[in-house]
């Protein structure tokens, strides 16, 4: 049927219909409409920075229940912010607090055994262990907003803060100073959380891929367990790297003379009594108790074993000494001033991030189980604040542990009440307990370590990696290496380096696809996707799926130019290329450089005697590309709502097909 098109473009714009002759058009059965892209309004340029700055900040509104408060209100209201308990513990019951005293009492049993062995992954002594579940879970439980997470050293963290401290300060020929560097590095790993959340900068940890993430966790956790070969096997000349292959060849140059057989008896008797009883729990959620008070038992009855033998006079190594008592103060032991100000302020910042993500990840993974909203800034804050207040009270850096934190959930906590009776359940173990640990022989701590860090590595995470993301599964994978074959900071290094190398490649090598019409449609869609997809003789589409910045706006203007080169070389028997539409649909924006390479792109299409279409720029694009001239370069009849009516208008006998 013939429609009636004139192929003309210099006709176009009469081309393009009105409102007002839209309906006298469609009565005379001419022309299909075709909706004229007109220039934008004026935008504000105030309100423009203003709106950028609040979506960047101030995305999820945090002012909207200030608005046409009273000043009482207000007070009220900012002090809830700060202080969550203040706002749901006027709905707490007794009820409430039967689950959290339950899963408050079933943490404690797990994180006791697990920070006195978490202390000594950080070369502290064994009470700062038990110091750091103390403090910092009463000071999050007043200002932090997640009902689930269980505060606390956690492993990697405390790894971390270990292998960066050594080595600046000997841990045995300079105890002291090497504690108050801890202390230091805690203090600003809480400013620098608190000011992450307090300028609303959370989004910097989200650069951190989910990928690099479960590949350093992955490398981290064999790194820890390779480290507890030391206590499980007895050995008292262990080798202070890190890296796998000096671990191992530290462990078979001892075998002969290094090992005690009565160590390893009880280590891997235990190991594998806690590895069972995480098979269990895992098995049957109704015996989550039993993984989670295993440690506990596997403390008691082996502290009792070596006290009934005298193990120790056998070569066992055992704890010997906690130091009873509440938290000193270390205020006065933080350095504010001399040569170890800055490396503990370097070792606070990286410790202090790597806290934070886990703790974040771990706080949204539970309140998405729950249904319920976590605010990522006031986190930041309510864990700065706890880092702080821990660093003037003898802590060293607490976050967020997913193995408490699972348990606490299973065992039906209500609310951050949990973290309080863990609390106190370590205070008075810090007051009443502590002696009774003298015997605790450190192979039992090296198998609770080790058992504990297992569950850091994700098996499932790495294949499902493997099966939709092959970079990032490189990215995990290079993580995972760095720490397992170098350092932690090696491994860290390659984690934060291969995730911007991610963020570096999308956008500077952006995709770009060739359209092509649906059959029986309207709809023009990547060819690829969509192998049934027919071409329009005469012209080329392409559609750019990123914005245009300095960063690529070079090789977005050669890609394009390829798909030309190739397309008219690959149909040479077919009609000549004469329009080149470009669908920017998916260009969010666009800066001075991707304006310039279209300017390139045009000067060179015209040397060809290609025009260049462009259809549904958004308001941004389209606002600049006429501030500019751009538009006026081209001609405004060239701008398209939709690459449909571009085609359309310049080939209008495809609509036959």
């Amino acid at each position: 049927m013939n429609m009636g098109y004139n192929t003309n473009p210099t006709t176009m714009s009469g081309r393009i219909a009105s409102d007002v002759e839209l309906d006298s058009r469609m009565e005379a059965n001419e022309l299909p409409y075709v909706h004229k892209v007109g220039k934008p309004p004026k935008q504000d340029l105030l309100k423009e920075i203003k709106t950028a700055l609040k979506e960047t900040f101030l995305s999820d509104d945090p002012l909207k229940p200030f608005k046409d408060q009273p000043k009482k209100k207000k007070f009220v209201l900012g002090l809830q912010t700060l202080f969550p308990i203040l706002s749901w513990g006027r709905d707490y019951s007794l009820s409430k607090f039967k689950g959290d005293f339950i899963a408050g009492c079933t943490i404690a049993s797990l994180c006791i055994p697990q920070d006195i062995g978490y202390a000594k992954l950080a070369n502290l002594d064994p009470q700062h262990g038990l110091y750091s579940s103390f403090v910092p879970p009463l000071v999050y439980a007043f200002m932090g907003s997640s009902r689930d997470i269980a505060i606390g050293p956690v492993a990697v963290v405390s790894l971390l803060l270990g292998t960066m401290l050594r080595d600046e300060v000997d841990p045995v020929k300079h105890k002291y100073e090497y504690l108050r560097l801890a202390y230091t590095a805690t203090f600003f790993a809480g400013v620098t959380q608190a000011a992450l959340g307090f300028f609303r900068l959370g989004f910097l940890i989200d650069f951190l891929s989910h990928a690099a993430i479960v590949g350093f966790m992955g490398g981290a956790a064999v790194t820890i367990a390779l480290q507890q070969l030391k206590g499980l096997f007895g050995i008292k000349n262990f080798t202070r790297k890190t890296d796998v292959v000096s671990v191992m060849r530290s462990v078979v140059n001892s075998a002969h003379h290094g090992w005690n057989w009565q160590t390893l008896l009880i280590g891997v008797s235990f190991l594998i009594f806690l590895i069972v009883a995480k098979f269990i729990g895992k098995k049957n959620k109704r015996l989550f108790w039993v993984p989670a008070i295993a440690p506990l038992i596997s403390v008691i009855v082996s502290t009792f074993f070596v006290f009934l033998t005298h193990a120790e006079r056998h070569g066992v190594q055992i704890v010997r000494h906690i130091e009873k008592g509440i938290n000193p103060s270390s205020a006065h032991e933080i350095y504010f001033q001399g040569p170890y100000l800055a490396k503990g302020f370097k070792i606070g910042v990286v410790a202090g991030l790597i806290a934070l993500t886990e703790a974040v990840a771990i706080g949204r993974t539970f309140a998405g189980m729950k249904d319920y909203q976590l605010d990522g800034n006031k986190e930041m804050v309510a864990l700065g604040s706890m880092n702080i207040i821990g660093s003037l009270t003898s802590c060293y850096v607490a976050t967020g542990s997913f193995s408490r934190s699972a348990v606490n959930y299973m065992a039906g906590c209500q609310t951050a009440v949990s973290n309080i009776v863990m609390s106190m359940i370590v205070l008075l173990t810090l007051f009443l307990i502590t002696p009774l640990f003298k015997y605790t022989p450190n192979a039992i701590l090296a198998s609770i370590i080790i058992s504990a860090v297992l569950g850091l590595i994700d098996y499932d995470a790495v294949v499902l990696l493997w099966k939709i993301d092959k970079f990032d599964f490189v990215a995990c994978m290079g993580a995972f290496f760095g720490v397992v074959f170098c350092s932690v900071e090696i491994g860290l290094l390659i984690a934060v380096g291969i995730s911007f190398a991610k963020i570096l490649l999308q956008v500077t090598r952006p995709r770009t696809a060739l359209l092509g019409k649906i059959p029986r449609t309207t709809v023009y869609r990547n060819v690829e996707q969509y192998p049934g997809a027919t071409r329009v003789p005469g012209v080329l589409i392409i559609r750019v799926d990123s914005a245009i910045y300095f960063s690529n706006s070079n090789y977005i203007k050669e890609r394009i130019l390829r798909w030309l080169t190739d397309e008219e070389e690959t149909f040479k028997d077919h009609p000549r290329v004469e329009y080149l539409i470009v669908d920017m649909s998916p260009v969010t924006d666009i800066d001075t450089s991707g304006i310039h390479a279209l300017e390139e792109l045009h000067t060179s299409l015209k040397k060809r005697e290609v025009q260049l279409i462009l259809t549904n720029p958004g308001q941004i694009v389209l606002d600049k590309l006429h501030a500019s001239k751009f538009a006026d370069h081209i001609g405004e009849d060239k701008i398209f709502l939709t690459v449909n009516d571009a085609v359309l208008t310049f080939a209008p006998k495809m609509e036959q097909a």
